[in-house]
């Protein structure tokens, strides 16, 4: 088996190449909107006394010849937990970390483990760009961002390989999150500029970042012809958008199963604001042409991103391929 440790897995897919997770992510959802995926709906085990889960995400694509399991934690209190590692006491653990195992489906063989934490802000940030390209204004150059969090810097390294972005709006209650993700993004050549909460959700592209459980984005602010990433909500609960918003968008989703369960629609779901039938395709149906995009330069679209295993899986070959060219990474014998 091959082992990829995080900094192996950023040496084979620095940022400059996001573009190449975007084309992956894409074939993903062309995939799974031709139904040539096996993708149960994400597993959950939650550790109620510990303020955290763990995800179990399989998958399995005929195309590749490739069968994947992502296993990821989300644990919001690690930052501020105190662990030590080889004697030393280091404090804060990551928010989200991840592994990927990808299997031989011929005879089941784990042929590598990886690391999965780079890769899911990867393909999730590749996600927002492939919905952005299918169904964002082809003239839309502004891009709005709230929260300032990693997933921010993806978002707007990805979208920018699909839309050419004029001008590049953040927003975030820690002033020094907006001053930092502008410095990295620097060195990619991007520039961008703190606004205000009202500012951000009046461009072309919005994309929302947060963990918020109670809606913060107003449904007076949105314009018409304005395109949604909803990215943040993602378990039972959480809530970025007002309903109103919801209800007035052309809704796509990554898999219905997930989103109404913990999506940025699972509350309106639950609420009965919105149905199944309230939603207009799945991003694969799109991608695969089976359903139309946007209809018009009025029309306000909303993709509710969830995750899905095919994008791990997508990726982690990509990855793995790359891996075995450049000779990157360490076998070991893990059976007798």
């Amino acid at each position: 088996m091959l082992i990829l440790t995080q900094k192996e897995v950023e040496k084979l897919l620095p940022l400059k190449d996001i573009k190449k997770v975007v084309d992956a992510v894409e074939k993903a959802f062309f995939d799974h909107g031709r139904g040539k995926v096996q993708m149960p709906a994400k597993l959950y085990l939650n550790f109620e006394k510990f303020n955290g889960d763990l995800r179990i995400m399989p998958s399995f694509s005929e195309t590749l010849g490739m069968a994947g399991t992502k296993l990821v934690n989300v644990h919001p209190g690690n930052p501020s937990l105190r662990r030590s590692f080889g004697g030393q006491k280091k404090i804060g653990l990551k928010t989200v970390m991840a592994v990927i195992t990808l299997n031989d489906p011929k005879t089941g063989v784990p042929l590598v483990l990886m690391d999965g934490t780079y890769i899911t802000a990867l393909r999730t940030g590749a996600s927002g760009a492939v919905a952005t390209k299918y169904l964002a204004k082809k003239e839309a150059h502004s891009l709005g961002v709230v929260g300032a969090g990693v997933q921010a810097l993806f978002q707007i390294l990805a979208i920018a390989k699909v839309r050419k972005l004029k001008e590049v709006v953040v927003c975030d209650i820690r002033d020094e999150a907006v001053e930092n993700l502008a410095k990295i993004l620097s060195k990619e050549k991007i520039n961008i500029k703190k606004g205000k909460l009202k500012e951000v959700c009046q461009k072309d592209i919005l994309v929302t970042t947060t963990p918020s459980r109670k809606p913060i984005i107003k449904n007076k602010w949105i314009l018409p012809g304005t395109h949604i990433v909803a990215i943040g909500a993602d378990a039972s609960g959480k809530q970025e958008l007002e309903s109103d918003i919801v209800k007035r968008t052309k809704i796509v989703v990554d898999s219905w199963d997930q989103a109404s369960h913990s999506g940025e629609i699972n509350v309106p779901v639950a609420k009965k604001i919105i149905t199944k039938k309230d939603v207009a395709a799945s991003l694969g149906e799109i991608v695969c042409r089976k359903k139309m995009g946007r209809k018009n330069d009025k029309e306000i679209t909303l993709f509710d991103s969830t995750g899905l295993a095919i994008q791990d899986l997508y990726t982690a070959d990509l990855i793995y391929k790359l891996a075995g060219r450049k000779m990157l990474g360490k076998n070991i014998n893990i059976f007798n």
